[in-house]
């Protein structure tokens, strides 16, 4: 299932999406109480926004103001709402969202073509292994853009290898959707309970959460850790947010998340919401369409990463995201070095003792961010602290402190049960802190 829209030249997606920018800006501004009230403060005539470029006369809308304003957002009274969803709350405290029955439509095409734009169909069996519960988005996303594809779906939910191993064998499945460093629990297990995982008909795997690539669409050290173990196992990187309500998922040629151009807008900016050339990194910041619960203007993702336009051979002519480079507000500033979490966590999954592992932040005594990895590692030994610090100091130049855990003492933290996702990173400094 190819969309013809994502077929079309560039010119011609972003004609189609300048059509469906006038719908969204006379909709915002006849039901949106934020968006009518920014308007108004700053002098807007929607009818004067005509192209993508003439965005940039607009405010940008942050996470600060849907935490502020939540309410205000919505654009239907609340007989109309079918499904409440809330944010993760990764930088901030969570934000609810309200979908409508169409909103429910949307999200359900949306997953449908994510799937089919990796390899998906009707002749399918995903295996879940996130939660559809605790009112998360993505879970629900996936059950209904299934079942919208003709596909069979098993939910299982999260964690849980001797469950997964039972429903692999029971049912069959073609496809996982997962954490991919679950992926690393599941091929653990089976070695240790003599489960030929190589041969079991799972064919494909989408990854979410974690970035398998890495700014060269090259597999990251988690995701050669993966590949090295199960050969076989195709895996799609696929890139979301309960804001946006969209996906950007891979072809099988593994060259970034394709763009569905009917279902959002992307501009990529820099610190002073400009916009940055192609290959260069921004923050990603989006408009969705078609959007009739909680729809949203030019909201910045927090997100940084680079975008590229060249066609795709997959016949896709459609913008594609590179991996995130990491989250604008994850940015640490560590002994005159700047880096974002995901640097610690490739240097961290190539460390063969290194089972799993925490990163923590917080501001030190002179009010500079401070670095310390809670690692599980079995059987700890001296060397392995220099091993560790080593391998940071040859990548990074800087080493942060190392506090060795059990790896089941790591793992009841990373996946607490009021969590939908694994919490690597925890952010205690001073300015994060609520």
């Amino acid at each position: 299932m190819l969309p013809k829209i994502e077929k079309q030249p560039l010119s011609k997606i972003k004609e189609f999406q300048e059509e469906k920018l006038q719908e969204a800006l006379k909709y915002l501004s006849e039901n949106s109480k934020f968006y009518k009230d920014l308007f108004q403060k700053n002098n807007i005539d929607v009818s004067e926004i005509k192209t993508i470029e003439d965005l940039q006369k607009i405010p940008v809308t942050t996470k600060k103001d849907l935490q502020e304003r939540n309410d205000d957002f919505l654009c239907v009274p609340k007989n109309k709402i079918i499904d409440y969803i809330t944010t993760s709350g990764t930088l901030g405290d969570p934000v609810t969202f309200a979908l409508t029955d169409k909103d429910l439509d949307r999200l359900a095409y949306n997953e449908c073509i994510s799937f089919s734009c990796s390899d998906g169909s009707s002749e399918d069996i995903y295996q879940q292994m996130v939660t559809i519960d605790k009112r998360f988005m993505a879970g629900l996303a996936y059950y209904l853009g299934a079942r919208r594809l003709g596909a069979g779906i098993i939910r299982v939910g999260g964690g849980i290898p001797e469950l997964q191993w039972d429903t692999i064998k029971r049912i069959k499945p073609t496809a996982f959707i997962t954490v991919p460093s679950f992926l690393l629990k599941l091929i653990d297990y089976a070695k240790k309970n003599n489960i030929d995982y190589q041969n079991t008909g799972v064919k494909k795997a989408i990854c979410i959460g974690e970035p398998i690539r890495d700014e060269n669409f090259e597999l990251n050290k988690l995701g050669k850790k993966i590949k090295e173990s199960w050969k076989d196992l195709k895996l799609y990187s696929t890139y979301a947010s309960t804001e946006m309500a969209s996906a950007f998922s891979e072809c099988s040629e593994g060259k970034g998340g394709h763009h569905h151009p009917e279902l959002i807008i992307t501009e990529f900016l820099d610190e002073n919401n400009n916009p940055v050339e192609e290959g260069e990194a921004g923050e990603l910041t989006v408009t969705t369409l078609g959007v009739e619960g909680m729809p949203l203007l030019r909201f910045k993702t927090g997100d940084v990463m680079k975008h590229y336009t060249e066609p795709c051979s997959c016949g896709r002519n459609t913008i594609r995201l590179g991996p995130v480079i990491g989250r604008k507000k994850q940015m640490i500033k560590f002994k005159g070095t700047s880096l974002y979490p995901p640097a610690l966590y490739d240097i961290l999954d190539d460390i063969e003792e290194v089972k799993n592992y925490i990163v923590e932040v917080y501001t030190n005594e002179i009010g500079t961010d401070e670095i310390l990895i809670y690692v599980g590692v079995k059987n700890v030994v001296k060397k392995h602290e220099k091993i560790i610090k080593d391998r940071f100091r040859a990548k990074l130049r800087v080493a942060p402190a190392i506090i060795f855990k059990s790896p089941e003492e790591i793992n009841k933290q990373l996946f607490p049960e009021t969590s939908r996702k694994p919490l690597k990173f925890v952010d205690k400094r001073k300015s994060n802190i609520k």
